[in-house]
């Protein structure tokens, strides 16, 4: 076979194999294995019986292979067979290995005949195997039986593409004889994913069962349908045989037999049964292996060194020394800080492309989320109205007001500016809330120490708390104090306007004609101008005694026209006792009155009386009242708008002084002197159990990969062993199947001396 080491290859990948499976590490290896498929009663538990010489494996009709099988034999003086799921535990008896297998499978698949890619990994020791590990394959089906879904073809067949596909893997194509080979679903897949065969070892099974007067020989000879790797024929027990209690031995004694005695076999039968093909496939697995040693250590050293910095650290560990625990404790504490910075200030190592994180989401806060709140306080135009007007009644009281009551202005601006309160305080319960979110992120990598980190998320949040407290009674005192009393400049110096636009003045052609000017309309005065520029002024009207009434509209005109008169009967604008304006449409007419109506000049009939339903104090008559409402609602307006883009301004500057910037500095400075305070540093820095697990699956891993190095290094990659046979002719496939190959040229028989039988 070769020498010792190539022989070791097998059981040092099966090491490897469960050397990383137990410590829950993967090594990210595509470990060599032979997976077998063929079709439901293709004989792959007997061969694999055979192998082992016992009835181990659960039989049946229908599907009885419902889960992966990864059966690794190994040469052992002790014959016994262990489980992975069952560490610990040797079955003597392999009655038992079969209703542990039933019962396992049972456990995942539940008793309706349903598959699952979840293998059961199965070891036997025996002294009449040879070193393999094999995967055996539910068998591929077409109809669901029973409660079966109705999908289980494809369900077996992405199964075992899964394992198939890989490169690593050999492919063991089961076919029996009484069938057409051109059908065979074993090397119908096989050819899938392996086209040029490299992988593909092509097994003959019941060939005792084929019909009188017809063989297998063509097949067998690899001429008929040819693979790389060829074809081996074997001969299984009959039903009869098993129910029967036919031992294995005998069996294989019998199978011996059978190909010494067929005409058809007997000069190929030292290349046919059970014993050549097992030791086909040891030799075949080990050559395998040895051709992908290289990338295995490769991978090994790889891992290897990814690891040796980390295990550094752990190599002279020592749990209960204090000045690592010192160490340990600053180091955690600058950690901490540093990464709660970074999170704020957006510079981290790793950026998130998912989400807002960190200060990118208190940002948002800040411009989108605390202007929208105060977008959305809307004022009731009628209402304000209204208590604009009690306001000046209430203040001018049994007495008449001449002048605008700066009383008025700041009570109605007090009232507006309490409700600035809700957003500010709701902006603060936001930044707090993204704060210990970040607080908890940042204390992720404090995880070993569970105390370290608790203690530390309770004292910065319990800060962050305070300084809350500290952030609303800042916001509080600057909304109650708000500079309201320059309300008596802003009076004098806003220019208070209602509404701009271009009107025509309708003048007879004797005094100069109908002219369009820019009109500005205040709650004081109507202002004309040249244009829109608003420099040369024409004219300034005050709205004192004036009125509007309707004017029919002339027989060439085609703008419609209203008026403005003095009730006074004084002239109003030079020698005209009204002037007629006029408009392009009605609805610019009706807009302009609304207008007028709100600077307190009102129609010549009073239609506010018409509004049915009104309160009888809710407007007022009086031209002089309403003029100062106006006046008072658009101060009102004018002074929102300006506490607003303060504020604005205002809360993210003072969030984050009093809040984020003082977060920062505590825990640089603070925090090491509160963490000591609030506990001794032993319990501070008592490890996790998931730390001490790590550290110590680390330290496994690590000696396992240099173990495995070390396995590797002292095999030999040279071996007797025969090479891979030449390419095959396989246009057969694209040929029809029933016509066969060109015979190979007579060559002379080779008689070679026969092999004494593994279990003699």
């Amino acid at each position: 076979m070769g020498n010792r080491g190539m022989e070791e290859l097998i059981p040092l990948i099966n090491k490897l194999q469960d050397a990383f499976s137990s410590i829950g590490q993967s090594c990210n290896l595509d470990l060599p294995q032979i997976a077998v498929v063929g079709g439901q009663s293709a004989g792959k538990s007997s061969v694999l019986e055979n192998f082992v010489g016992r009835d181990f494996l659960p039989r049946g009709s229908g599907i009885v292979t419902r889960r992966p099988l990864i059966l690794q034999l190994v040469n052992s003086k002790a014959e016994y067979a262990e489980f992975l799921h069952c560490k610990g535990r040797k079955f003597v008896d392999f009655e038992e290995v079969r209703m542990e297998i039933e019962a396992e499978t049972d456990r995942i698949t539940g008793s309706n005949k349903g598959i699952s890619p979840v293998p059961i990994n199965l070891r036997v020791y025996s002294p009449n195997v040879l070193n393999l590990t094999l995967i055996d394959l539910p068998g591929m089906t077409k109809v669901a039986v029973g409660d079966q879904p109705q999908d289980i073809e494809f369900q077996i067949r992405d199964m075992l593409l899964q394992f198939i596909t890989r490169e690593s893997c050999l492919i063991l194509a089961v076919t029996p004889a009484n069938t057409d080979l051109a059908n065979s679903d074993a090397l119908k897949i096989a050819k899938e994913v392996d086209p040029q065969g490299l992988r593909t070892i092509g097994v003959i099974t019941k060939l005792d069962l084929m019909d009188e007067g017809t063989d297998a020989r063509e097949i067998l000879e690899n001429k008929l349908l040819p693979l790389r790797r060829g074809y081996i024929g074997v001969v299984n027990r009959s039903q009869k045989d098993i129910d029967g209690r036919k031992d294995i031995r005998s069996a294989l004694a019998a199978e011996r037999k059978f190909f010494l005695s067929h005409p058809a076999y007997r000069h190929m039968a030292e290349r046919m049964g059970t014993p050549h093909l097992q030791k086909s496939l040891n030799q075949q697995l080990t050559n395998h292996i040895r051709d992908t040693l290289p990338g295995l250590r490769s991978k090994l050293q790889s891992q290897l060194l990814s690891l040796e910095k980390e295990v550094e650290e752990y190599k002279n560990f020592k749990p209960d020394d204090p000045t690592r625990k010192t160490k340990a404790l600053l180091q955690m504490v600058q950690q901490f800080g540093v990464d709660f910075e970074k999170r704020i200030e957006g510079s981290g190592d790793q950026v998130d492309t998912l989400e807002l994180s960190g200060g990118a989401r208190i940002n948002r806060i800040f411009h989108e989320r605390f202007p929208f709140e105060l977008v959305k306080m809307e004022f009731d135009e009628k209402e304000l109205r209204r208590e604009i007007s009690y306001a000046i009644k209430n203040i001018h009281g049994v007495r008449t007001g001449l002048f605008t009551p700066d009383l008025a202005f700041e009570a109605i601006v007090k009232k507006q500016i309490i409700k600035l309160k809700e957003p500010c305080l709701k902006c603060v319960d936001l930044v707090v809330s993204e704060l210990s979110t970040l607080v908890h992120k940042s204390t992720e990598k404090l995880s070993s120490y569970p105390r370290l980190r608790e203690e530390t998320e309770r004292i910065v949040t319990t800060y962050i708390r305070e300084r809350d407290s500290k952030t609303k009674d800042q916001v509080r005192g600057y909304i109650y104090k708000a500079n309201i009393h320059q309300c008596c400049e802003w009076k004098v110096t806003l220019s208070v306007v209602i509404r701009r636009g271009w009107l025509t003045i309708n003048i007879s052609i004797m005094k100069g004609g109908s002219k369009d000017y820019w009109f500005v309309l205040s709650a004081e005065s109507l202002s004309w101008y040249k244009d829109e520029e608003e420099k040369e002024k024409k004219y300034m009207l005050p709205l004192d005694n004036l009125k509007i009434r309707d004017v029919e509209k002339g027989f060439m005109s085609t703008k419609h026209t209203f008026a403005i008169f003095n009730t006074e009967q004084r002239n109003v604008y030079k020698d005209l006792r009204q002037i007629e304006l006029a408009c392009d449409s009605q609805e610019d007419v009706d807009s302009w009155k609304a207008s007028f109506l709100r600077a307190g000049v009102y129609p010549e009939k009073d239609q506010v009386e018409s509004e049915e339903g009104a309160p009888a104090d809710t407007f007022s008559m009086d031209p002089q009242l309403e003029r100062q409402v106006e006046t008072i609602r658009n101060l009102v307006d004018s002074y929102i708008s300006i506490v607003n883009k303060s504020i604005r301004d205002l809360m993210p500057k003072t969030i984050m002084h009093l809040m984020i910037n003082s977060a920062k500095e505590f825990i640089h400075s603070e925090l090491l002197a509160y963490l000591y305070s609030c506990a001794d540093q032993n319990s501070l820095m008592e490890e996790s159990a998931d730390q001490a697990q790590r550290r110590d699956e680390m330290l496994r891993m690590y000696h396992a990969l240099k173990e495995a190095l070390h396995l590797i290094g002292d095999i030999s990659t040279s071996t007797i062993s025969t090479p891979l046979p030449p390419p095959v002719d396989d246009t057969w496939l694209q040929r029809d199947p029933s016509r066969r190959p060109p015979a190979a040229p007579n060559r002379p028989t080779i008689i070679r001396p026969s092999e004494p039988s593994l279990l003699d």
